[in-house]
């Protein structure tokens, strides 16, 4: 292995609330929550990028008046939410190695995936994993279908409506997962090509993908 190469380890280990039953599943922050070079509006936590809107859809969709900030009570708030929803937050990646130190999924090189089987066995209230993406090729739901397939497990599809939705047996227990638009700038023209995106915004001008992702995360967070 290079030893050039930038070492993107997580900066977080699973925030997993003992009465969770659902999990957002993505791959890792961005490499300066590894170096710890957060910048004022950054939140120390997972999803706590500025440059990214999970929280910001979150905070919609629960009234939540969540601070974007870099301080103590900003990721205290995150936490109380997601411990009194059920909600956890499980990444794929552990670690990977980088020759440009950027986000992109793509450029992960030399990946280290978490035992997320082994986690979900450990926590056998949980039946819903929600991806935060699709499953393009290094994206969460990616690697999670290379872990089903180390281990021998099948997953069928429940529904193919953008957000896909599929089903896997773990032990004999049901489990769905949930292939959300991605809460990133990048996915901004993937929506834009939607249909059902263009017949919202034909009727209000003013909708904006923001308010798209808020319409799809809802029903999946909320019940």
């Amino acid at each position: 292995m290079n030893p050039e190469l930038f070492h993107h380890q997580h900066p977080y280990k699973p925030f997993i609330p003992k009465n969770a039953t659902k999990l957002i599943v993505g791959t890792l922050p961005p490499p300066r929550f590894t170096t710890g070079e957060l910048k004022e509006d950054d939140v120390d936590f997972c999803y706590g990028s500025r440059d990214g809107m999970l929280w910001q859809i979150i905070d919609r969709i629960f009234d939540l008046d969540l601070k974007f900030e870099n301080t103590p009570e900003a990721v205290k708030q995150r936490k109380d939410f997601l411990a009194s929803k059920g909600i956890g937050i499980c990444d794929t990646v552990e670690s990977c190695r980088r020759d440009k130190i950027d986000a992109s999924d793509l450029g992960m090189l030399h990946v280290e995936l978490r035992d997320l089987i082994g986690i979900l066995r450990q926590h056998p209230e949980i039946d819903t994993l929600l991806f935060t993406g699709g499953n393009s090729k290094n994206g969460p739901e990616f690697f999670f279908r290379k872990l089903l397939k180390h281990h021998d497990i099948k997953i069928k599809v429940i529904s193919n409506d953008v957000p896909r939705v599929h089903q896997f047996l773990l032990d004999g227990r049901p489990i769905n997962t949930v292939s959300l638009t991605a809460p990133s700038g990048s996915a901004n023209r993937a929506i834009g090509s939607m249909e059902l995106y263009k017949h919202l915004k034909k009727q209000d001008p003013e909708f904006n993908t923001i308010d798209f992702r808020v319409l799809q995360y809802r029903q999946f967070f909320e019940d």
